[in-house]
């Protein structure tokens, strides 16, 4: 077959194809056409999501908020109780919370985490608190910090067990301001 010859097939079978694309494009007319918050496409609210998956779980729905105020007492647990029957799901496990607590930590007070807490230390210098040669788990840098470095501040710090913390810097007079989540005690 001649070069002339291939050229024109393969231009007839490309015209071929635009043709019959253009012909039966009717499948995606329709396509993008609903507008969000009419009667074909409603906006439904997350209460309302939540309360339909309840119905069909075959419980109630409850409309407790779940979240915990915080203290800056003695201790906290950085539970919001969890133990709600009336979902149908299992309760949270102690101390798990999606909640983030605001914790001032003064000069001489150390704040313990428990297994699976969270901290960002936002003001103040603060050191690493740990028993042993493991530490705490820098997740912003991706190190790991031993006893008695320096945490660094708007890092995010994972505590894998309990008994590990921060505490101030020693000389320092200043407090610390810590975003929490899951539990801690505040010595």
């Amino acid at each position: 077959m001649k070069a002339y010859m291939k050229v024109s097939l393969a231009a007839l079978a490309i015209g071929a194809g635009v043709w019959i694309g253009a012909v039966y494009n009717d499948t995606a007319k329709g396509a993008g056409t609903i507008q969000p918050g009419t009667a074909d496409d409603p906006v439904v609210t997350k209460s309302y999501v939540d309360q339909q998956i309840q119905k069909a779980l075959g419980g109630s729905a409850g409309t407790g908020s779940g979240t915990s105020t915080g203290s800056n007492g003695s201790a906290g647990t950085g539970s919001t109780g969890g133990t709600s029957t009336d979902s149908g799901l299992p309760p949270l496990v102690s101390g798990a919370t999606d909640a983030v607590e605001i914790v001032t930590v003064k000069p001489g007070q150390q704040l313990l985490g428990k297994s699976g807490a969270e901290f960002i230390v936002r003001s103040g210098k603060a050191v690493i608190v740990s028993e042993g040669t493991n530490g705490v788990a820098d997740l912003t840098d991706g190190v790991d910090l031993t006893n008695g470095q320096e945490a660094p501040t708007n890092h995010l710090l994972s505590f894998p067990r309990d008994g590990r913390g921060i505490t101030v810097l020693d000389g320092n007079k200043y407090s610390l301001t810590v975003m929490v989540r899951g539990g801690y005690t505040l010595k």
